[in-house]
């Protein structure tokens, strides 16, 4: 069967099918136990979440599935930035702020992630996979997951930065093409050089490496599935076709504009979190978009405009909303989990038995 193959072992997982790690509350627990009764590997956004939050969704996931899920982890930056540069932004984006009656002018503090201590949790409860975005965790972090017979998977845009995971002793790799939506997994250059499309990265990438390749970037439905397999790929990651699932935690405007977007309505901006992103063009990137030399380094950017999210979203504001989205939006379902990847499967097999009918 197409399905059975290293992803699958590797995972313990009916399906190579991987629902992105996508931070920010669209991973709720409901969404990746979903995912993960229906055959596909779950995966809970960890990127911004506190240890406290991350134990409390590990915790809820477990009530809703004994089957293998996994936690996506940044890796951390330290950022340089000067109080100047701070103030300059803070100005730019007071006008937004005004906009949504956000007044208060509190000291601003940036709050880091504590890599190290996620990583305990995800130990401690025995999470079966463990991936990872912006890079590769420290040979202390990959020996303890490796010791507790956690699986690893690494992000790369580039074949160098696949080679570099798979160096690191990583299980498996997402290679990223640049129809993704969120943001681009970049972590060696610059990003505008590591814009490869996914059908261009993948055979690159199987060529270079040993270990199993997942194929992620504009897949929505069967049809990528069948493409990412004959370019050489073990797998698939998905994030914008979950994304507008029933499941998904998602705010039902955002949810909407992927539904009624077109393929051209994407574009790359480092407006919101201060690294490039690919979502939805809003008045938010169009006016920003003068000032891109002048943003801060993520998660400065990302820190200064979480307050103008939050609210814009709950003022139902999409144009001051972070809309990320992958470049095939047209194909986006308003579905159940199940429903998604039954269908899925079933366009698989009936596409396989059109390629290979005599």
């Amino acid at each position: 069967m197409w399905f059975q193959n290293e992803v699958t072992k590797s995972l313990c997982t009916k399906y190579p099918i991987i629902q992105a790690g996508m931070a920010g509350g669209v991973t709720t627990p409901a969404l990746v136990a979903s995912v993960s009764n229906s055959g596909g590997l779950g995966t809970i956004g960890a990127g911004y979440m506190s240890v406290t939050d991350l134990n409390e969704s590990i915790k809820q996931v477990k009530k809703q599935t004994n089957l293998p899920f996994g936690v996506n982890c940044f890796i951390p930056e330290a950022p340089e930035y000067s109080e100047e540069q701070l103030n300059h932004m803070q100005k730019l984006l007071k006008p937004f702020k005004e906009e949504l009656n956000l007044f208060n002018e509190g000291q601003f503090a940036l709050k880091q992630i504590d890599l190290e201590r996620q990583i305990e949790t995800i130990i401690k409860e025995r999470v079966p996979v463990c991936s990872f975005t912006f890079g590769i965790p420290p040979k202390e972090i990959m020996k303890e997951l490796k010791k507790e017979g956690i699986k690893v998977i690494g992000t790369a845009t580039t074949v160098e930065e696949a080679l570099i995971n798979q160096e690191s002793g990583v299980d498996l790799i997402v290679a990223q093409g640049s129809e993704a939506g969120g943001h681009r997994g970049t972590f060696i250059g610059t990003y505008d050089e590591s814009m490869i499309g996914t059908f261009s990265l993948i055979p690159q990438v199987v060529d270079a490496v040993g270990v199993p390749v997942i194929a992620a970037g504009g897949v929505m439905d069967g049809r990528g599935v069948i493409a990412a397999l004959a370019l050489g790929a073990k797998g698939v990651q998905m994030g914008t076709a979950f994304l507008t699932n029933k499941e998904s935690g998602a705010k039902d405007i955002h949810k909407k504009a992927i539904l009624h977007a077109e393929e051209t309505n994407t574009i790359i901006t480092s407006a919101f979190s201060g690294k490039p992103a690919r979502g939805m063009a809003n008045s938010f990137t169009n006016i920003m978009k003068e000032y891109e030399n002048q943003f801060l380094p993520y998660p400065v950017q990302n820190a200064l405009t979480k307050e103008i999210r939050r609210e814009a979203g709950n003022q139902h504001n999409s144009e001051l909303m972070s809309l990320w989205s992958g470049q095939s939006p047209r194909l986006s379902r308003d579905v159940y989990v199940d429903e998604l990847i039954d269908s899925l499967v079933k366009e698989v097999e009936k596409g396989l038995l059109r390629l290979t009918r005599q």
